[in-house]
């Protein structure tokens, strides 16, 4: 995805961001070359401009990412004290300890959560944030750092506080907080190797969508070819990451490349059901088949053997997110806009 900057904000990452930023209607109708009731009209009712104005209008509208506001015009200005937080899945366990985080810091300052799911599509993510921005929130928090161009249009042109979360990147829209997932993925690549292991396969749930996961995989390739080595396939599952996925993907590997000695699951539950199906299977761990995940859940410590797996300090990107988008709000400069939290690799009895 294209990170230019016409999308990041003209005056410096440090700089206070609020609504007096924001794109207006005048903008658009200067823009558009036509008045501003002309542009409120067409917005409203479009069938009462003609095609060609209405073309040029929806053409600036989508130049400037301008969002229209749906509160009464005295209220523009005044905070709605709400923060939407849009995450990829409610059903992944990763994503409450980011939102537990977030919660701590912003319920101390009057500040409440808009949770949305885009369910790892980005055009979902299109539409929450559009309508999340409609309601004038006071920032945003977002998970990655890949979005459509509109979306990135529309939060770099909101004049708020943005955050993007869970990944770690070079150029984000205003403010950052995440890890590496190639690095994570190279550092769990090198420990297998180093244990001794050569066809390591990979196993990631719908990785055209979850880019964080294709992202770990490009990570352990790059560990095995500065090894010299070719490693086993690499298994993109059709359907979300959950135990049972995991388990039909150590059948389906063992079915398609049996020489394989190891598997590096781009998430624990999937890791912790490959384990459980070796030992339905009676195949040793890590005697046979060695099982590596990531995320570092609670559970992955709890079942025998112990999970090798890289530990996410999830609530802490979270609450240092809350406390980047707080500082900004009191209009206070953020030392640092991106900020790397890393990784823990876990070493255990399953790898």
């Amino acid at each position: 995805m294209t990170r230019d900057e016409a999308v990041r904000p003209r005056t410096g990452r440090n700089r206070s961001r609020n609504r007096k930023n924001r794109v207006t209607v005048k903008d658009v109708a200067e823009r558009a070359g036509v008045g501003t009731m002309t542009v409120s009209r067409a917005l409203r009712a479009p069938d009462s401009v003609s095609a060609k104005l209405r073309e040029r209008i929806e053409q600036a509208v989508a130049d400037l990412g301008y969002v229209p506001n749906r509160l009464a015009g005295g209220l523009a200005s005044s905070r709605t004290r709400t923060v939407p937080v849009i995450i990829p899945s409610l059903s992944n366990a990763v994503f409450p300890d980011i939102v537990e985080g977030i919660s701590s810091v912003l319920q101390r300052h009057d500040l409440q959560i808009l949770l949305g799911n885009t369910q790892y599509s980005l055009a979902a993510e299109e539409a929450l944030v559009s309508t999340f921005l409609s309601w004038s929130p006071d920032g945003v928090i977002i998970t990655g750092l890949e979005h459509s161009e509109r979306t990135r249009r529309m939060l770099a042109a909101a004049g708020i506080p943005v955050v993007e979360i869970v990944e770690w990147g070079e150029a984000p829209i205003d403010m950052n907080v995440g890890l590496s997932h190639v690095a994570a993925g190279r550092a769990m690549g090198e420990y297998l190797i180093g244990q001794g292991y050569r066809r390591i396969a990979f196993v990631g749930p719908q990785m055209e969508r979850d880019v964080r996961a294709a992202k770990r995989l490009e990570g352990l390739r790059t560990a095995l070819a500065a090894a010299g080595q070719e490693g086993g396939p690499a298994l993109s599952l059709d359907r979300p990451s959950a135990v049972r996925a995991g388990g039909d993907a150590v059948s389906q590997l063992l079915g398609e490349a049996p020489d394989i000695d190891a598997v590096f699951f781009a998430n624990d539950d999937m890791a912790v059901g490959g384990l459980l199906e070796c030992q339905r299977r009676g195949i040793a761990v890590p005697g046979s088949l060695a099982i590596a995940g990531f995320n570092g859940l609670e559970f992955s410590g709890e079942v025998m053997p112990r999970l090798t797996t890289i530990l996410t300090p999830r609530h802490e990107i979270g609450r240092r997110a809350a406390e980047m988008l707080v500082a900004r709000l009191a209009g206070q400069a953020v030392a640092e806009t991106r900020v790397d939290v890393g990784f823990t690799l876990l070493r255990r009895e399953s790898a």
